[in-house]
């Protein structure tokens, strides 16, 4: 396992971006380089459950291990959820990286937001998370500023 960092300042308040982040419109947007179709459903409760879902209804269980709205958010990954809604957490191959964590942390930057974002995954994801985040990221900032994402 080792863990990727991605991060950006973006000309916007933390507030404007962390909603971009996780509002469920906005969300789709720029996680779309991770798979097309992808949502988030969540409790936003520490301890409690969070989806992570393609197109497909597969995914990832995961829970919020700390939240501070709007400084900071660490998710933990928990386990597989197949197209039915089952849920896996106790697999050899899930048991081989549950626990992991992603996390996002923003920071006021001279009116500016740094957003700052951590991922840990087995080297086999580190392309597709360089892609998705590197890409992704680029999302959040041009609908934070407002500028046209066709560059995107």
């Amino acid at each position: 396992m080792e863990t990727l960092s991605y991060e950006t300042v973006i000309n916007a308040p933390k507030q404007k971006v962390w909603d971009i982040l996780w509002g469920p419109e906005t969300y789709t947007e720029w996680t779309k380089h991770f798979g097309a179709g992808s949502v988030m459903k969540s409790d936003w409760k520490v301890g409690g459950k969070t989806y992570f879902m393609n197109a497909q209804g597969e995914g990832m269980v995961s829970t919020i291990d700390s939240l501070d709205e709007p400084n900071q958010i660490v998710f933990k990954h928990l386990g597989m959820v197949d197209k039915d809604g089952h849920e896996d957490t106790q697999s050899k191959e899930v048991m081989e990286w549950s626990g992991a964590f992603e996390k996002y942390f923003l920071t006021d930057f001279d009116g500016k937001t740094k957003l700052h974002t951590e991922v840990q995954v087995d080297k086999e994801w580190k392309d597709h998370m360089d892609t998705g985040f590197t890409k992704g990221l680029m999302v959040v900032k041009s609908l934070a500023e407002g500028v046209s994402l066709d560059a995107v």
